[in-house]
């Protein structure tokens, strides 16, 4: 037997629906409507305090102490929409949270980071910040210009600390002791 839908006129908007019947029995058997009382399984954050669950490679890292912290605007993935994060660097990871409470739901790595810079052009806002690796291209706003200069000072930091050319333990850039350093030069990431 084949369902016939019903039609209905609900506030001026017209609803198909199909009327139960064996077909639909056999379609609830096989799919049924999830459960409502059923805890919700999301991909969401996990609460663990101080420690980002990376999923797609099963690393866990500390986000306790961070040596950079605060609230910027960041541009979604997909959607391209503008959304305020609040932001933990350490090392030379960028975490990302919907509140400062929640765990980190995104992370971005500096090690692959080749800028960091301005970009009110590029995002069309005030105060606008850009982190590009090889492979994507983060746009950020902060709410005030000086915040925007101590997030790419400190992003900045992070990608020469972690750059083959930079060494901790002189904190020399990979130059010959020979070498003058000239004023001139310009800094590149």
């Amino acid at each position: 037997l084949r369902e016939r839908p019903t039609v209905l006129v609900l506030g001026g908007r017209t609803e198909f629906r199909v009327r139960p019947g064996p077909e639909t029995a056999w379609r609830q058997l096989w799919n049924p409507p999830p459960d409502r009382n059923e805890k919700r399984r999301s991909a969401g954050p996990r609460k663990m305090a101080g420690v980002y669950f990376d999923r797609n490679t099963g690393e866990k890292y500390d986000i306790t102490s961070p040596d950079h912290g605060g609230w910027l605007t960041k541009q979604s993935r997909w959607l391209k929409d503008w959304r305020r994060r609040f932001f933990i660097l350490k090392g030379n990871k960028l975490f990302f949270a919907r509140t400062e409470s929640e765990e980190p739901h995104g992370m971005i790595d500096l090690s692959t980071c080749m800028t960091v810079k301005s970009a009110e052009l590029k995002a069309k806002r005030r105060n606008a910040l850009e982190v590009s690796t090889k492979d994507e291209t983060f746009l950020m706003f902060a709410d005030s210009e000086k915040e925007k200069d101590d997030w790419i000072g400190a992003i900045g930091r992070a990608i020469v600390q972690t750059s083959s050319t930079y060494t901790m333990e002189t904190g020399d850039y990979g130059k010959e002791d020979d070498e003058e350093s000239s004023s001139d030069e310009e800094m590149t990431y």
